[in-house]
């Protein structure tokens, strides 16, 4: 027969099942909480393109008839127009300028876009003869700068 006390059986596990249980516990609230997350994330998307759905309009581009009454035949004259730079768009995409707003030095041009003078590129300039009289600018922006993309000199009265 044994004695079972002297032969360790008072002495503490060298396996301590509470520590394994509250290992499994940590990884059983991490999970709980990253499925928690990605149901919140879902949930809100999910809301989100459902608020959104009734308005698809919103970013589409429309004829709201401003240029109904157009001469199409100037219309067209302006949907040919090119600089050096590439073609000017539309007469929509252009912007007319004031007399004030633009101005001619040795053969270069000037033009005023957000309240700055802003040199005119030399390919910019539209050479065809001007078929409204006004003066245009088609202006882009290159490196967060506005810049004149096409420019139509008119006649400065």
């Amino acid at each position: 027969m044994s004695d079972w006390i002297n032969s360790g059986a008072d002495a503490p596990c060298a396996f301590d099942d509470n520590e394994n249980n509250n290992d499994n516990e940590r990884k059983h609230r991490k999970r709980r909480r990253a499925v928690a997350g990605m149901f919140r994330f879902s949930m809100t998307m999910l809301v989100a393109v459902l608020l959104l759905a009734p308005w698809p309009h919103l970013g589409h581009a429309r004829d709201n008839g401003r240029f109904a009454g157009a001469n199409p035949e100037i219309k067209a004259w302006f949907d040919s127009l090119r600089s050096g730079k590439g073609p000017c768009c539309s007469d929509a995409d252009g912007t007319a300028l004031s007399d004030v707003d633009w101005e001619s030095s040795s053969g270069h041009y000037r033009v005023r876009l957000e309240g700055e003078w802003v040199d005119v590129p030399d390919d910019a300039v539209i050479t065809v003869p001007n078929r409204i009289g006004r003066t245009m600018v088609w202006p882009m922006y290159r490196d967060g700068k506005m810049t004149p993309r096409c420019f139509m000199p008119g006649s400065m009265t």
